[in-house]
């Protein structure tokens, strides 16, 4: 069983994620690497939203391939480089979600692996089997 709960005694969530879930019972756990926006043939779009994008669907065909959704996300970490439009950031990431919260941490590094990654994805899953 998968619990979401925002303890009431430490702060309400800054963003629409919830700060713990705790599972229990027989599951299948899927930790993924680090997911880059890159598409299959390599190419890299210089835009860095375009990169969370391509990001986020490189998560989600990670999800597919381990028979997994959306919903058995637990948890992410939003490793960014350089200025993102917030507003426009939160729009992809709450498109990509939909109503799922899973918990979240949003990181801004110096660099990632090669000077055009500009967005890194960690993602964590599990689904009751």
């Amino acid at each position: 069983m998968k619990i979401s709960r925002n303890p009431d005694t430490i702060h309400h969530p800054v963003a629409p994620y919830v700060h713990q879930i705790e599972v229990t019972g027989p599951h299948k756990w899927l930790s993924l690497s680090g997911q880059l926006g890159m598409t299959i043939d390599g190419t890299i779009p210089e835009d860095p939203l375009k990169q969370l994008q391509l990001a986020l669907e490189n998560v989600k065909k990670n999800l597919d391939a381990a028979d997994m959704e959306i919903q058995d996300l637990m948890k992410m970490v939003f490793y960014l480089v350089g200025e993102f439009d917030a507003e426009q950031r939160r729009s992809i990431i709450g498109h990509f979600l939909g109503d799922h919260l899973p918990c979240t941490t949003l990181i801004y590094v110096v660099a990632l692996a090669a000077p055009a990654f500009k967005v890194e994805v960690d993602a964590w899953a599990c689904k009751r089997l």
